[in-house]
């Protein structure tokens, strides 16, 4: 295969974030390897040294000198950006330390979520206020010191709010956690849970509502690798599937606890032909046929998949994304408008995006500061001209490099 067909991907944004989060937790010094150089990753990186952790890169190496499940004070306000990741994790280490920590963001951010950690963290007698607007940034959180064993919580806006919680379970007193109805994004949870694990502590689910994090463990420091982020890969395997050329995202495995993964096999229901190696995934799109599909576990593709949909013959679905809503954007609103530029029908519901196949032509592109829109919407630039992104800089979220890794598909055979 030409190698100018084969990307390479940088670390993975969700594993970064949590290797980081259950590093500081132990107390050890950890080293991660490929770990993703982007604004949202050391936005967790800055607010984790604030809080005691020695974080520093060596020889391309992260090393994380933890700090044993007891943050340190810092009394000014941790600015944290559009990070909702960051402000999340951070927001449990914070229920576990013994002085006040002030949680702020950019104008987005404090219009994204987080209500109902605050709320599940007051009802299990951990200090949450809100300093403006109820439910929103700037936030200040203060831990009790009090032994925690139950916490219920309402994951069906993010699966961020029960990882945030499961990791920090273990410095408590055994907690049950439990959900009114199951999580969005549950794949995200089970990443944490997997990771959670790879530093000795265990996290059980008892079912989808049910999940207990027994006491008496400790993170132990370790040695850790970050496998390359399918979501930025997604962008590339649309490449493929819309111009019918082979491309292939090196060394990703089909076994990955990345939950979008499943996003190949929705491209396969789609008519494109999806190669597994040891090398890598590879997708070379065909006739590319519409789907009816339930994104609720990974929404982060959404967007690319929209814009594959409207190449396919037919009228595609996508369901259960309300929370897409809440993202850096709200991205069903926005994948509309900007799909209608480019002459492509589409339609919405409370929590469902529809999009029918057609010709699409070029337009300039409004990104509204959204990295995922950003990058899904530049695939179609392979094959239609005059498509313009504005704003291409917000890609530094999550993949500083993709427009070089981009340029390198310009030229394909």
């Amino acid at each position: 295969m030409n190698t100018k067909n084969s990307i390479y991907i940088p670390g993975s944004k969700s594993i970064s974030h949590r290797l980081l989060i259950c590093a500081s937790l132990s107390n050890g010094k950890s080293k991660i390897k490929n770990l993703l150089k982007s604004k949202d990753v050391f936005y967790t990186i800055s607010g984790l040294k604030k809080m005691g952790a020695e974080i520093k890169e060596k020889n391309k190496t992260f090393e994380v000198q933890g700090f044993n499940g007891k943050p340190q004070a810092y009394l000014k306000s941790i600015y944290l950006g559009n990070s909702g990741t960051s402000v999340r994790f951070l927001a449990g280490l914070a229920a576990i330390g013994n002085s006040k920590y002030t949680f702020t963001g950019n104008k987005r951010m404090k219009k994204r979520p987080i209500k109902e950690l605050i709320k599940a963290f007051n009802m299990a007698g951990v200090y949450g206020k809100f300093q403006q607007e109820k439910g929103f940034l700037p936030v200040t959180i203060q831990g009790t010191g009090n032994k925690i064993s139950r916490i219920s919580i309402d994951c069906s806006s993010t699966s961020q709010y029960l990882s945030s919680i499961l990791m920090i379970s273990v410095f408590l007193n055994g907690v049950l956690i439990s959900l009114p109805q199951p999580s969005v994004s549950a794949p995200y949870v089970e990443l944490t849970i997997d990771i959670m694990k790879k530093f000795n502590v265990i996290a059980e689910k008892k079912n989808d509502c049910k999940y207990y994090v027994p006491s008496e463990q400790k993170y132990l420091a370790g040695e850790f690798t970050v496998e390359p982020d399918i979501s930025n890969a997604s962008y590339f395997w649309a490449a493929g599937a819309i111009t019918g050329k082979k491309i292939r995202v090196e060394n990703i495995s089909k076994n990955s606890f990345q939950g979008d993964i499943r996003f190949l096999d929705i491209l396969t229901n789609m008519g494109c032909l999806v190669e597994y190696d040891k090398k890598g995934i590879s997708v070379v799109g065909k006739s590319l046929r519409a789907v009816d599909v339930d994104m609720s576990d990974i929404p982060d593709v959404v967007p690319t998949l929209a814009i594959i949909a409207a190449f396919a013959k037919g009228e595609t679905f996508i369901r259960n994304i309300a929370h897409v809503r809440e993202k850096e954007c709200n991205r069903i609103k926005v994948i509309i408008s900007e799909l209608k530029k480019m002459g492509i029908k589409a339609n919405q519901g409370k929590d469902w995006l529809s999009i029918k196949g057609g010709k699409p032509v070029g337009a300039f592109i409004n990104t509204f500061n959204d990295h995922r829109i950003a990058m899904a919407f530049s695939m179609p630039s392979l094959i239609i001209p005059k498509m313009e992104i504005e704003n291409p800089d917000c890609v530094i979220k999550s993949f500083p490099a993709f427009w070089q890794t981009f340029d390198k598909l310009r030229k394909l055979n």
